[in-house]
C-alpha cells in the first residue's frame, strides 16, 4: 500500500496539467500515486497523461462531464494510500509538501482524518 494518494480530477486542462502533475512527482516523499480522473475532456489530456512513463500516475477517463466531486470520489474509489490528498489540475505544490503534512500528522497523532 502507497503512503499517500494524490487525486487529481481534470476537465480539459491538458495546457496546466503537466505543470500539476510535475508537482507531484517532485515531491520530496516518494511513496504516493497520482490518480488523474478525466472528467470527459476533448482536448489532448488523454494523449498527454499516456506519454508519462511513471508507473505512480495512473488515468481514469468518465464517459461525460459530471463535475468534480463525481470526478474526486471515482479517484478516491480506485485509490490504494493510506492517505488522500486532492490537487486540482490547475494548481501546483511545493516540493516539501506532502512530507510535511505526512510528519504533522503523525506528530500530532491524530485520527481526525481516518475512516471511521
Amino acid at each position: 500500500m502507497v503512503q499517500v494518494s494524490v487525486i487529481i480530477p481534470t476537465f480539459n486542462r491538458c495546457a496546466t496539467l503537466p505543470r500539476s502533475i510535475n508537482s507531484v512527482l517532485r515531491q520530496t516523499m516518494s511513496d504516493l500515486e497520482i490518480i488523474v480522473v478525466d472528467d470527459g475532456s476533448r482536448d489532448n489530456t488523454e494523449t498527454w497523461i499516456h506519454s508519462i512513463k511513471d508507473p505512480r500516475v495512473r488515468y481514469y477517463k468518465l464517459s461525460e462531464n459530471r463535475g468534480p466531486a463525481r470526478a474526486r470520489n471515482v479517484g478516491i474509489s480506485c485509490s490504494r494510500g493510506e492517505l488522500l490528498a486532492f490537487l486540482d489540475s490547475d494548481d501546483e505544490w511545493m516540493e516539501d509538501k506532502l512530507a510535511k503534512q505526512v510528519r504533522a500528522l503523525k506528530v500530532q497523532k491524530t485520527d481526525a482524518c481516518a475512516a471511521s
